[in-house]
C-alpha cells in the first residue's frame, strides 16, 4: 500500500461547500465499474461537466481549471462526505489523486474511508479552511501540522489512522504488527485453556 507522503506540499483547491454528498463526489450513475478503477472520470460529474454524458465540462468547476487540474490538496467546508456510505467517493478521488482533503468537518463514514484508502482527512476551523484557498499548503503528518504562508495550524488524529496512513498499512497489516504480542498471548492462553485449542479429527 502507499503510505502518505512526506513531506507533502501542494496547491490548495477550493470546494468550499456546505454538506457535499457522496451522491455528488460520485453520483450511482457514474459507478459503472464493481471495482475501484474507472471512477475518477465520473467524480463531481454534476458540476464538473455541462453535459455529462458527452463529457463536456464546465470551466467554471474548480477542478477544471487550469492550476487546480493535478489537484493533489482538496478544501472543503463542513459536512463532507454526507449521505451515504459508499467508498466508491473515496476511490474516485484517490484515483484522480486526491492526497489530502482539509474541511471543516467530515461524515465519520466518510473519514474512515478516506484513512482505510490513504487520503488524508484534516478537520480545521472553516475561517483556517478558507485562508488556505489557492495557497501553497504543507502538511506534516507525523508533527500534525498544516502550515501556509507562514502560520502554521496543528490537527487532531486518531493514532492508529496516523500510523496506517505513515506507514501504508491496511487494517490487516495494522493487526499484523501486533503479531508478537498476539503469539505471546497464544502461547499464555493455550495451558490455561487447552480445550479450545483440541484438533478434531474426521
Amino acid at each position: 500500500m502507499s503510505a502518505f507522503p512526506q513531506p507533502f506540499t501542494a496547491l490548495a483547491a477550493p470546494l468550499i461547500r456546505d454538506n457535499v454528498d457522496t451522491d455528488m463526489i460520485i453520483p450511482s450513475r457514474e459507478m459503472r465499474t464493481t471495482g475501484r478503477d474507472g471512477l475518477a472520470e465520473g467524480m463531481f460529474a454534476p458540476w464538473r461537466y455541462t453535459d455529462a454524458d458527452a463529457r463536456i465540462e464546465n470551466p467554471d468547476f474548480v477542478l477544471n481549471q487550469p492550476e487546480y487540474r493535478d489537484a493533489k490538496l482538496l478544501l472543503a467546508s463542513a459536512n463532507f462526505g454526507c449521505g451515504s456510505s459508499r467508498e466508491h467517493a473515496v476511490w474516485a478521488l484517490a484515483e484522480f489523486g486526491i492526497k489530502a482533503i482539509i474541511a471543516e468537518s467530515f461524515a465519520p463514514i466518510f473519514r474512515g474511508n478516506c484513512v482505510r484508502n490513504f487520503i488524508l482527512p484534516i478537520a480545521l476551523p472553516r475561517d483556517v479552511v478558507e485562508h488556505f484557498a489557492a495557497c501553497e499548503v504543507t502538511i506534516d503528518l507525523e508533527a500534525q501540522t498544516v502550515t501556509s504562508d507562514g502560520a502554521t495550524h496543528s490537527f487532531d488524529i486518531e493514532a492508529e489512522a496516523k500510523q496506517m496512513l505513515a506507514h501504508g498499512l491496511d487494517a490487516i497489516d495494522l493487526t499484523l504488527t501486533q503479531a508478537g504480542a498476539i503469539q505471546e498471548w497464544l502461547n499464555a492462553d493455550k495451558p490455561a485453556r487447552p480445550w479450545v485449542y483440541l484438533e478434531h479429527s474426521r
